[in-house]
């Protein structure tokens, strides 16, 4: 059983990529780890979410992370080999790790950039708005045309709710967009965003970009193209053949998160916020806990909670 959810996930890795193009592959948590099964004696959960679920990290079964450090121990104060054994430590979902490993190459490096957008990325993932917001602005004063700085904290704003503050950055995210998936991606965002801030005729400038030739390349974008295809009323909820629960396949269960979530958002900003809840249920239900539909779906169930407390 683990040997072929393993399979699936690592053929999902080489598929996946982080939003930008990063020569990061994405692995998704093991089913079994994800569902809250005991860990290794003294491990400790990459995330507790605001919905009580505990998540670990992966096996390592080919030893990258090993290598990594061996190499590093070669030369400590290498920081190619640092980013490389953060890459390795995201590999296998170390989030945690992967921010202290950045965190070692800002002290030798405080002006590299890479090192603070990857750690603000990591801190998303984590649910650490406040300090993915603080690394993704200084980034921005170090690189200020990486999109992917743009592109995390616009989502860090957006998971806390502050929706003008996370259009401004989708919209740089667009302007620095470097192909059409890139671009594809963080118009959905600056359209929801916008939405959400409730500038509708803002918003339908945004999607206006997206003309009906444009085509995504990478499988992951061509859910955000589905959703966009969708808000601009050429595509149903049908066409999108969801299915009611989250899939067992790591791949799928991307896909699943991505749209329903997006589903659920749509219901929000046109006024049906019980049907929204049905969505973002559903999709809290899966395990790839570190997909941004995942995410959303999480921090809007808690922001409800929250709401019907006396």
């Amino acid at each position: 059983m683990k040997k072929t959810v393993w399979a699936v996930v690592g053929a999902f890795a080489m598929i996946v990529m982080a939003v930008f193009g990063v020569a990061k592959a994405i692995v998704l948590s093991d089913a079994f780890l994800a569902q809250g099964a005991p860990a290794a004696s003294g491990e400790q959960p990459e995330v507790t979410t605001a919905l009580g679920r505990k998540f670990y990290s992966a096996p390592d079964p080919k030893g990258t992370i090993a290598a990594a450090q061996q190499a590093l121990a070669a030369d400590p104060k290498n920081v190619d080999l640092m980013m490389k054994l953060e890459a390795a430590q995201v590999g296998v979902w170390q989030d945690r790790e992967a921010i202290a490993t950045c965190t070692r190459v800002i002290a030798i490096a405080p002006t590299n950039a890479a090192a603070y957008v990857d750690r603000g990325h990591r801190e998303v993932s984590l649910r650490q708005f406040d300090r993915a917001i603080q690394d993704s602005t200084y980034a921005a004063t170090l690189d200020p045309k990486n999109p992917e700085l743009w592109y995390n904290l616009g989502l860090a704003h957006y998971f806390r709710f502050e929706f003008a503050p996370a259009a401004a950055a989708f919209r740089h995210a667009v302007e620095y967009a470097v192909d059409d998936d890139n671009r594809i991606g963080s118009t959905n965002w600056l359209y929801v965003s916008l939405r959400r801030a409730n500038q509708p005729a803002e918003a339908a400038k945004a999607l206006s970009a997206i003309g009906p030739e444009m085509k995504a390349k990478g499988s992951h974008y061509q859910f955000y193209l589905n959703m966009v295809r969708f808000y601009q009323g050429t595509m149903t909820e049908a066409d999108l053949k969801l299915p009611e629960e989250a899939p067992a396949n790591p791949d799928d269960e991307l896909s699943f998160d991505t749209m329903t979530y997006q589903l659920g958002n749509w219901q929000i900003y046109n006024g049906h916020p019980a049907e929204a809840r049905k969505y973002f249920e559903r999709v809290a239900k899966g395990n790839v806990w570190v997909t941004w539909g995942f995410i959303g779906s999480e921090m809007e169930l808690v922001r409800a909670r929250g709401a019907e407390k006396p």
